[in-house]
């Protein structure tokens, strides 16, 4: 199995919808950070990546067809070299908006940990936002508006998708080449509802 599609956007830009959207397309399964929550083989894996170990893809999404938000969101650039085939999606939505999500639900995760090899710090705090603070809002929103830059600079426009936060089925669809389906997009995983335990 190799990856059909590769998410490029920031956590809390309607990753957990699109996994479950692209599930409902037929290209699932569909990795997200709630894979590796509680799994501790994925973890151990994943943590070794950020700490510098060299990624073996076909064995760190084996039994995936698609990736989406975090851990796999940092590492496009290397995903998209390694399956040049792969359809890009670039969630987004307003720099404010998300700023307000990321401040309610990670943040707060972020501030209590204390495991400096978990992906929540080793990989999102120091490397996602790497030279300066996640919790400077300049510094979160400027990183995160570099990142959807790069995607749309760098990604081949035949291969890139810039799906909004709550444009439905219509764009991906046609972006994946597959009809509508008859069932609503999904909304999962709002800040009012978020939890994340355990930690990565």
């Amino acid at each position: 199995m190799t990856l059909k599609v590769i998410g490029t956007g920031f956590g809390r830009t309607g990753t957990d919808s699109l996994r479950e959207a692209l599930n409902i397309l037929g290209f699932g399964p569909t990795h997200h950070m709630f894979e590796v929550l509680g799994n501790e083989q994925a973890t151990a894996a994943w943590r070794a990546v950020a700490a510098g170990s060299r990624p073996d893809w076909d064995m760190l999404f084996k039994g995936y067809s698609a990736c989406v938000d975090w851990p796999s969101a940092f590492y496009w650039r290397q995903l998209i070299a390694a399956y040049p085939r792969a359809k890009v999606i670039l969630t987004v939505r307003s720099s404010e908006s998300w700023w307000e999500s990321f401040n309610k639900t990670l943040l707060p995760v972020l501030r209590k940990s204390t495991d400096q090899s978990s992906l929540g710090v080793a990989l999102i705090a120091k490397q996602v936002f790497a030279g300066g603070d996640p919790f400077d809002k300049s510094h979160a929103i400027a990183t995160f508006e570099a990142n959807n830059a790069a995607v749309k600079a760098q990604v081949p426009t035949k291969h890139l998708l810039v799906y909004q936060l709550g444009a439905g089925w219509g764009p991906l669809c046609a972006h994946l080449g597959v009809a509508v389906p008859n069932v609503p997009y999904p909304s999962r995983n709002a800040a009012e509802e978020f939890t994340i335990v355990p930690k990565p």
